[in-house]
């Protein structure tokens, strides 16, 4: 079977560190878009990566990206303190910022629509994808990051790519 392939990319991290496809070099990830004030979904979002991040905290196989959609309100240093929020490590959950269209157009490739939006209320629009990608950057699954069976099934998609690595 023929997957969908993520591209090459570079981002800035939330230590100031660049993530590139090199940082998840042999390893499977989960990646989504959010943003920090996000007033809706990705609350639920962050809520259900935290628990795949608990759930596979001592894998050395997987591992979470996170991309902000709002780069300009979500600096470097926003990003950190976020991650110390979550009380996250920063080796194995990467919340990136960088160039706005480089950010929207890799949404693409992981099947996520990111669009900016005035008429909101908080000025996007973005589906809540989570994504799981494998070792060769293919995508193996995804599900809707706000719906809480759909996360649990995912979890076992999860599993069992960890079990082919």
């Amino acid at each position: 079977m023929a997957y969908e392939q993520i591209p090459d990319f570079t981002f800035i991290g939330q230590d100031s560190n660049l993530v590139t496809n090199a940082t998840f070099s042999g390893k499977a990830y989960v990646a989504d878009f959010f943003f920090t004030s996000c007033p809706t979904i990705c609350p639920i979002m962050t809520r259900n990566m935290l628990k795949i991040y608990e759930r596979f905290q001592d894998s050395t196989q997987l591992l979470l990206l996170s991309h902000t959609i709002d780069p300009k309100r979500d600096t470097v240093g926003r990003l950190h303190q976020y991650a110390h929020n979550l009380g996250v490590s920063s080796d194995k959950w990467f919340f990136v910022t960088g160039n706005k269209d480089d950010i929207y157009e890799i949404a693409d490739d992981y099947f996520n629509v990111v669009i900016e939006d005035p008429t909101l209320p908080a000025g996007f629009d973005h589906s809540g994808r989570l994504v799981l990608v494998d070792p060769q950057k293919h995508i193996r699954a995804y599900c809707q990051g706000t719906d809480s069976v759909a996360v649990e099934k995912f979890m076992e998609d999860i599993e069992t790519l960890l079990d082919e690595i």
